[in-house]
């Protein structure tokens, strides 16, 4: 039995289709009652957990022999990594694999910092772990950019000339569930990329081809993206970690790639052309 936190994510929802697929028994486990419901009438194993409320852990962890651990970002997702690594051991759980983040150990930005202690955490609780580090995620252009793109023919971020070997989630899932699945992977770091290092303007070039109108990448200061973002309703919390981001990988750092996709799963990952073909109806 697998329980799959955050289920109601890009890439636990991903995951969770691709055990179900294979006939993996699994758990998934969201932080809305209504969701719960909705897979429940679906037909998955589903329960309510806040990791804030460790009382909510053991019911979910009940006869799991895997988890895979992701944290919503936030002030809290630290401690609330913390109480499932916490749980996890004390309910004799047999195997973690932790979405974490690129370069996590490094603690290069506020995202990393707020990963790094639960992966160190997992290091020493004497659980078996796995740490999965992914790179820029491409569905954050269909997610966060596709409105201004079909709007305006345009998005923006904070200005970034460097490539970044952005990732497919749905690549993301599928490592996730060869490593869930098999064994070799104990206590093995998988840094997990796309095949290819695009800049914004290579995007915006790949996005302008594909969906045959122009898209162009518009670089704003760290002061005007930051108030784009809040005017977005974007916490403020948020806002900031995802300025410091930019900072840290704005002249280079994100554009290593790696072959883990192929070498776990044996397919191509997607490329981004790929990827914006799959998701045209959300820009157009």
């Amino acid at each position: 039995m697998i329980l799959v936190t955050g289920a109601g994510g890009a890439v636990g929802s991903a995951l969770l289709e691709i055990l179900r697929t294979a006939g993996q028994p699994v758990r998934a486990a969201y932080h809305a009652q209504r969701d719960v419901d909705q897979a429940a009438a679906a037909g998955l194993d589903a329960v309510r957990i806040d990791l804030g409320r460790p009382a909510t852990l053991p019911p979910a962890l009940r006869d799991a022999d895997a988890v895979f651990l992701v944290g919503a970002m936030g002030p809290d997702q630290t401690r609330h990594e913390l109480n499932l690594v916490e749980a996890a051991t004390a309910a004799g759980v047999s195997r973690v694999v932790k979405l974490s983040v690129w370069r996590a150990d490094e603690e290069l930005t506020p995202i990393a910092r707020l990963h790094r202690p639960a992966e160190a955490a997992l290091q020493e609780s004497g659980l078996r772990w796995t740490f999965l580090r992914p790179n820029f995620y491409m569905q954050n252009f269909s997610r966060q950019f596709a409105a201004s793109i079909r709007s305006a023919g345009r998005f923006a971020q904070p200005r970034a000339d460097a490539p970044i070997s952005f990732v497919d989630v749905r690549d993301i899932a599928r490592v996730a569930a060869h490593v869930l699945t098999t064994d070799g992977h104990d206590g093995r770091v998988h840094a997990i990329t796309g095949p290819e290092a695009l800049t914004y303007d290579d995007a915006a070039g790949v996005l302008s081809q594909v969906l045959d109108t122009p898209v162009r990448f518009v670089g704003l200061s760290d002061a005007d993206a930051r108030a784009a973002m809040l005017e977005r309703g974007l916490p403020a919390f948020h806002a900031d970690a995802l300025i410091e981001v930019s900072r840290a990988y704005r002249d280079g750092g994100a554009e290593t790639v790696t072959t883990t996709v192929r070498d776990l799963t044996g397919r191509e990952p997607t490329t981004f052309e790929q990827f914006v073909r799959d998701h045209r109806s959300a820009f157009v």
